[in-house]
C-alpha cells in the first residue's frame, strides 16, 4: 500500500474510522450514564453504604430496675460486666474466626457456633453475643488481638449482682435468655437474641417494669472494624425500682436459722397480708443464671432429689399434722360439739372397732383432758373423738375459712391449692363414701389433708388477728426515675369470718401455753423477750409402724425419706400479734425439736431491734 492512498483505497478507511469512533463514542456514553448514575440516582444508596462502612449503630442495654426490702435496704442490683459480640456482616470466615476465638479465650468452638445459630433469624445488623461476662484480663486480650479477630466488639452490660447471695432465690427468681419463640411475641419486640428476660417469680411477674429502655450508639470504625471515636449516643433508661415488704434482717434469720434442712418459711404481717420473709430451701444462686447457667450446674440442680428450683413456700404440699388441731376445735365449738369443760380420756389410743386402732402420739396417754390441754400437749386422741362428733365437713369449712384448701392469691410462683376433703369430694374424686376412720386421721391433719407453708401462715394471722384472711401481698411499692410512686400497695381481705371471740380466745390462750407454759409441746422454744404463741405439728410421711416395728426402728435410724415433717405456726407476741410465721422442715422429725426453734430464732431477730420492742410495747399498753 502507497503512503498516499489512491481515492479507491479511501472509502475502506473512512468506513474504518467511523466505525472506530462510533465504538469510542458508545463507551464514553456508557461511562457517563453510569457516572450519571452514580452520582445521581444512586447518591443515597451509595452514601448509606458507604456509611455503614464506617458506621456502627451499638444497642446499649439497660440496667434493670434494682429491687429494696420495706426499708430500702439493697436485695437486687446491676453490675457491669463485658460480651464478646460479633457484627455478622463483618465476618468474612466464621469458622477462622471461632478457632482463634476459641484458643485465646480457652473455650468450646462449639458453644460459639451454636450461639451463632440461635442469632440467624435476628437483623444482621445487631451485634450478637458469643461469650458473656468475660473477665477484664479476657476482655483485653481481645481487644489485643483484635486484627486476628474480624468483626467481634466487647460491649458493656449490666448484669444482675445479689449482694446477699442466695438469700430470697425463690422470691426474686431468676433471668434466662430470651428464646426464639419469646423474640416472635409482640411483646418481645425491643429485645435481641442474648438479652435476659426474666423466667420466673418477681424477675417474670414484673418483666416490664423492671426491663428498662434501651439506648443507642453510633460509633466510627476504621477498614479493620476498629473503634475510632464514638458519634452520637442516646443513653439507656434503666427499669423501674420495686420495693417489696420483706424484712431484710428477718429473712436472712429465717435463712440461717433453717440452715441446711429442706423446707420452707413464711412470715405475715398479721394485720395487712405483707410478706416479711419467704424462704424455701434447698435453693440456688440467681447469679448463676444471670451470667448464663453451665449445663454442669443446670444438671446438679435438676437432679438433686430435694428440688432446690421448687419453690415450697407456694407448691409444697404437705400434711400439716397438728397444725390442723385449732380448725378442729374451732369448728367443734361452733358446732356445740364441745364446751371448754368437755374432757376426754386419753389412754394412748382410740378404738373405732375391733380392727381399727389409732394411736396417740404419747403411748402412755395423756389421761383427763380438756379444750386446753388437748391443744397443750397435741393430744391425738380428744381430737379423734371430737372430730368423729364434729363430722368432717364442718371441719373442712371451719379449715377453708381459715385460709386452708385453697390458693391465697399470692401474686406470682404458681401457687398450689392443697386438699381439704370432704364427703363430696370423696364421692367425686374416687366413686366411694367417706369412713368414720378417715374423719380421724383428718382430725390431726392426716390422710387427704394436705396444706402450703403460704396458707399455714395465712391461717395463722387470721387466727391471730380475729378470723380476717388477707391476701398475701410481698410488692409495697414501685417507683418511677424521678421517685414518685407509680404503684402502691393497697391490702386485700380474702374473708373475713366472725368467729365468736369467746372460741377465739379459748384456741388462743391454749397456743399461748404451748410455748410458755410447763408441758407445752414448744415450751423449750420460749422466749424472755416477747411472748408468743404457736402450735408444733408432725406429719407421718410414711404409715404408723406397729409398737414392734417401732421398737425394731428405735434401734437403727430410720431412713431419711422416711422421717416424719417438722411443723411450726405461730404469731407475736402473744398479746397484740404483729407477725405470724409458719414453718415446715422436711423429715425433720418432730415440731417441737425441728420446726419451732426455727421460728424462736426469727422472733428473737425480729424483736431484737429496740424501736420494734417499743412500738409493740406502746400497742400493748394501748389495748390494756
Amino acid at each position: 500500500m502507497s503512503l498516499n492512498p489512491s481515492p479507491e483505497e479511501t472509502p475502506g478507511l473512512r468506513r474504518r474510522f467511523i466505525i472506530s469512533s462510533i465504538i469510542v463514542a458508545g463507551v464514553f456514553c456508557i461511562l457517563a450514564l453510569r457516572l450519571w448514575y452514580l452520582q445521581i440516582l444512586g447518591t443515597d444508596y451509595y452514601r448509606d453504604l458507604s456509611e455503614r462502612n464506617r458506621i456502627r449503630y451499638v444497642a446499649i442495654q439497660a440496667p434493670r430496675g434494682a429491687v429494696f426490702d420495706r426499708h430500702g435496704v439493697l436485695l437486687v442490683d446491676n453490675r457491669p460486666a463485658f460480651t464478646v459480640s460479633a457484627l455478622r456482616q463483618e465476618v468474612d470466615d466464621r469458622k477462622q474466626l471461632f478457632a482463634n476465638l476459641a484458643k485465646l479465650l480457652d473455650i468450646d468452638e462449639a458453644m460459639l457456633e451454636e450461639r451463632w445459630q440461635k442469632g440467624q433469624s435476628l437483623p444482621r445488623y445487631r451485634p450478637l453475643p458469643l461469650v458473656e461476662d468475660v473477665g477484664r484480663q479476657a476482655m483485653e486480650m481481645v481487644q489485643e488481638n483484635s486484627i486476628d479477630l474480624p468483626g467481634l466488639l466487647i460491649e458493656v452490660k449490666p448484669l444482675r449482682s445479689y449482694p446477699f447471695g442466695d438469700m430470697a432465690a425463690h422470691l426474686f427468681g431468676y433471668l434466662g435468655e430470651v428464646t426464639e419463640d419469646e423474640l416472635r411475641q409482640s411483646e418481645f419486640s425491643d429485645y435481641r437474641s442474648g438479652e435476659m428476660v426474666g423466667k420466673t417469680a418477681l424477675e417474670k411477674a414484673y418483666e416490664s417494669r423492671l426491663q428498662g429502655d434501651a439506648g443507642q450508639k453510633r460509633i466510627e470504625v476504621n477498614v479493620r472494624g476498629r473503634e475510632l471515636r464514638q458519634v452520637t449516643i442516646r443513653s439507656p433508661l434503666p427499669g423501674q425500682q420495686v420495693y417489696l415488704t420483706i424484712d431484710s434482717d428477718l429473712q436472712q434469720a429465717a435463712e440461717n436459722a433453717l440452715a441446711d434442712n429442706a423446707g420452707a418459711i413464711v412470715a405475715l404481717d398479721v394485720n395487712s397480708g405483707e410478706v416479711l420473709a419467704l424462704v424455701s430451701r434447698p435453693t440456688f444462686d440467681p447469679a448463676w443464671f444471670a451470667r448464663g447457667i453451665t449445663s454442669e450446674e443446670w444438671r446438679d440442680l435438676s437432679n438433686n432429689p430435694q428440688h432446690p428450683m421448687t419453690n415450697k413456700a407456694l407448691r409444697g404440699q404437705y400434711p400439716p399434722g397438728s397444725t390442723f388441731k385449732m380448725a378442729v376445735a374451732l369448728a367443734a365449738l361452733e358446732a356445740g360439739t364441745v364446751t371448754p369443760a368437755t374432757k376426754v380420756y386419753c389412754s394412748g389410743s382410740l378404738k373405732l372397732s375391733r380392727s381399727y386402732e389409732f394411736r396417740c402420739w404419747k403411748k402412755g396417754g395423756h389421761g383427763s383432758v380438756d379444750l386446753h390441754k388437748a391443744i397443750k400437749e397435741s393430744c391425738d386422741v380428744w381430737f379423734y373423738q371430737v372430730g368423729l362428733e364434729t363430722g368432717i365437713d364442718r371441719i373442712s369449712s371451719a379449715a377453708k375459712r381459715l385460709g386452708l384448701g385453697a390458693q391465697t392469691g399470692f401474686p406470682f410462683g404458681s401457687e398450689r391449692s392443697g386438699l381439704i376433703p370432704t364427703r363430696e369430694w370423696k364421692k367425686k374424686r374416687f366413686g366411694t363414701s367417706w369412713y368414720d376412720g378417715e374423719t380421724v386421721i383428718s382430725s390431726i391433719g392426716q390422710g387427704f389433708v394436705l396444706t402450703t407453708p403460704m396458707q399455714l401462715a395465712t391461717m395463722a394471722a387470721a387466727l391471730a388477728n380475729g378470723g380476717t384472711v388477707w391476701r398475701p401481698q410481698v410488692v409495697q411499692k414501685i417507683v418511677d426515675l424521678e421517685g414518685n410512686a407509680e404503684w402502691v400497695l393497697d391490702p386485700e381481705k380474702l374473708n373475713e369470718t366472725a368467729w365468736s371471740s369467746e372460741h377465739l380466745t379459748l384456741v388462743r390462750k391454749a397456743m399461748e401455753a404451748v410455748v410458755n407454759d410447763v408441758g407445752g409441746t414448744a415450751w423449750r422454744s420460749r422466749l424472755d423477750k416477747v411472748r408468743f404463741a404457736g402450735k408444733t405439728g408432725t406429719a407421718q410421711v410414711v404409715r404408723r409402724k406397729s409398737d414392734e416395728e417401732e421398737e425394731e426402728s428405735e434401734e437403727g435410724e430410720v431412713p431419711y425419706q422416711f422421717r416424719d415433717h417438722a411443723l411450726f405456726v405461730s404469731y407475736a407476741p402473744a398479746e397484740n400479734p404483729q407477725i405470724a410465721v409458719a414453718v415446715v422442715v422436711e423429715h425433720g422429725g418432730h415440731g417441737s425439736s425441728a420446726a419451732a426453734p426455727v421460728a424462736k430464732a426469727m422472733y428473737d431477730a425480729y424483736f431484737a431491734d429496740e424501736a420494734k420492742a417499743e412500738e409493740v410495747t406502746k400497742l400493748i399498753s394501748t389495748e390494756d
